[in-house]
């Protein structure tokens, strides 16, 4: 549905709209990472950002 590969997909740029959904607990931290388009590249981002970014739905999601 992406384009990109298991492992490798990132919160941005989508062959098609698809819905993306952000753990809140990641707030917690001052950085994650995130995919960057295949099994092998990740990026630095803050979590503001990345929200912002994506246009994620910030949802409580862990398993607790």
């Amino acid at each position: 549905m992406t384009g990109f590969e298991v492992g490798g997909v990132p919160p941005v740029a989508h062959a098609s709209p698809c819905v993306i959904y952000l753990d809140e607990d990641l707030k917690a931290y001052p950085t994650v990472w995130a995919a960057g388009g295949t099994p092998n590249a990740v990026f630095e981002i803050g979590f503001a950002q990345l929200s912002e970014m994506s246009g994620a739905t910030v949802a409580d999601i862990a398993k607790r």
